[in-house]
């Protein structure tokens, strides 16, 4: 096995900084096998060492033994662990405590990484001299998928110049890199009460603490968008979820709920003229919609979605 540190330079004492990367995972081991091949050919420009942790939220272990093919034939470390309630907050949790060296990384179980990601990530954390960095998470299809899923951009996330200042808004865990030292306030930085969100209630967070974090524009990773998320029921449920979760956030207040009382009659009215310009522009109003109509349901304290996550 490789050692995790090193030297560098003909000087003594000049000591390789260490990035542990970590990933939670949920009964994907066949997407999961592919991010393991993307992390062992990780470049790091001999100017950190890095390993790996990876958190199973299944307690039937579905991911062990893809960590352990991956185990036996890497020189990367790589330490598998379970949280066996299904709670994706807690899984990251248990990450950090888990994690060790001088930055953690965040990337998630569907995604896989430019060979130089890292890297990448690193130098932008040292030049801007920030607590962390946030990379784009782009689409990718493994099959082609329908027309009005493409032309829709349903799958395309913002981006940013490299060395924007991101709000919490912005803030997620599916392509970040972080200093250690901001998690040594807590065990539990995320918060068990999201099912989905926590990730910006952490940025938030941390953010009104005084921390920065900017974002990265070429450290790209991406995100496969199997055919089960081509169906509308999915993307109508997860809206409906995400919708669901505003509430519990940070900054929202009566103004949103006013805003989604507006919206939710404004989105109907407007839903059968869309099907003028094509079924793509049908289901966008129709997924705004359902995002509003989700805060609404939550605020009367109606649950649209039954299930914890909308996995499929």
């Amino acid at each position: 096995m490789a050692s995790e540190v090193a030297t560098v330079g003909s000087g003594a004492g000049n000591i390789l900084k260490h990035i542990c990367v970590c990933f939670c995972t949920y009964k994907r081991p066949h997407l999961l096998s592919r991010l393991l091949r993307a992390l062992e050919v990780q470049e790091t420009g001999n100017l950190f060492s890095f390993s790996i942790v990876a958190i199973d939220n299944d307690r039937e272990r579905s991911a062990e033994s893809a960590v352990a093919d991956f185990a036996a034939a890497s020189s990367i470390r790589i330490r598998y662990c379970v949280e066996p309630e299904q709670n994706i907050a807690m899984a990251r949790n248990r990450a950090v405590q888990v994690a060790d060296g001088d930055f953690i990384a965040f990337i998630d179980d569907d995604e896989f990484p430019i060979k130089n990601w890292l890297l990448i990530l690193y130098e932008a954390c040292e030049k801007y001299d920030v607590d962390g960095v946030l990379g784009p998470v782009k689409p990718h299809f493994d099959e082609k998928s329908p027309a009005w899923v493409v032309k829709g951009k349903f799958y395309e996330r913002a981006t940013y110049p490299t060395g924007f200042v991101i709000d919490g808004s912005k803030g997620r865990t599916g392509n970040v890199l972080m200093k250690r030292d901001i998690f040594a306030f807590s065990d539990r930085p995320f918060n068990p009460k999201f099912r989905a969100g926590e990730d910006q209630d952490f940025f938030t967070r941390m953010i009104a603490e005084g921390r920065c974090f900017v974002w990265c524009n070429e450290a790209v990773a991406y995100e496969v968008v199997p055919p089960i998320r081509w169906r509308r029921s999915f993307m109508l449920r997860r809206a409906l979820l995400r919708g669901a979760i505003q509430p519990q956030t940070a900054g929202f207040g009566t103004a949103s709920v006013v805003k989604s009382l507006v919206a939710v009659p404004a989105y109907t009215a407007l839903l059968p003229f869309t099907l003028l310009f094509g079924h793509h522009h049908f289901m966008a109003t129709l997924i705004r919609l359902c995002d509003h109509l989700g805060k609404l349901l939550s605020v009367a304290g109606i649950n649209p979605v039954s299930d914890a996550y909308v996995t499929d």
